[in-house]
């Protein structure tokens, strides 16, 4: 094992764990995005809560947490794809519970979309339409959300044409962000989700 092999993981996880949304909230309107509309630090809260341009900066911001690590290990690993699931890996779990925001980060789902943009392309593009469609029927991002992730492992299992692993690793990614989306289900269910454009306050 070279020292290489340690550094660039340990790199994946700190990259993943930059918290974009509450330091793009924190720079452009001094707030802490964490007390504000849903609570998370992700896109979606950003979006809301600051603006348009914001959100699509910590949207693409997060994306890239997870693209670069995994576009990283494949050039600097070349033919070991499990280095890169490692890093993508970690740069989801560095997002999820960032050490710099006491453990506590975003949802994972544009971190993820950045991991697997790299690992499953077409996967991840067919996930994205669905996603697209779900938030436009129902007008929430977490729906759109827990779609996309469900449908990237069936889509990259049916394909047959991927590494077994990484199609599992997308499945076990999907758990995660399902069960990140708990509290979102629990609001789905008792009708105090918060829309897309509403930066509202949820409802207990």
């Amino acid at each position: 094992m070279t020292l290489e092999m340690i550094v660039v993981p340990i790199a994946s996880y700190i990259l993943g764990g930059i918290p974009s949304g509450y330091l793009i909230a924190k720079y452009t309107k001094n707030i802490d995005i964490r007390k504000h509309g849903s609570g998370n630090p992700g896109a979606a809260n950003v979006y809301r809560t600051v603006g348009k341009w914001a959100g699509w900066a910590t949207l693409t911001a997060d994306a890239a947490k997870g693209f670069i690590p995994v576009f990283y290990a494949s050039k600097a690993f070349p033919g070991d794809y499990k280095m890169a699931m490692l890093c993508g890996a970690l740069a989801i779990v560095g997002h999820v519970w960032t050490v710099f925001l006491g453990f506590k980060g975003g949802k994972g789902v544009a971190t993820s979309a950045g991991v697997f943009g790299a690992l499953l392309p077409i996967p991840t593009l067919s996930a994205f339409v669905i996603f697209v469609i779900a938030v436009a029927a129902s007008g929430h991002i977490s729906i759109g959300s827990m779609s996309a992730a469900v449908i990237l492992p069936i889509i990259s299992f049916w394909a047959g044409i991927y590494p077994k692993p990484i199609s599992f690793t997308a499945l076990i990614v999907c758990l995660l962000i399902l069960y990140t989306h708990i509290p979102n289900l629990k609001r789905i269910l008792a009708g105090h989700e918060l829309e897309f454009k509403d930066g509202s306050q949820p409802r207990k």
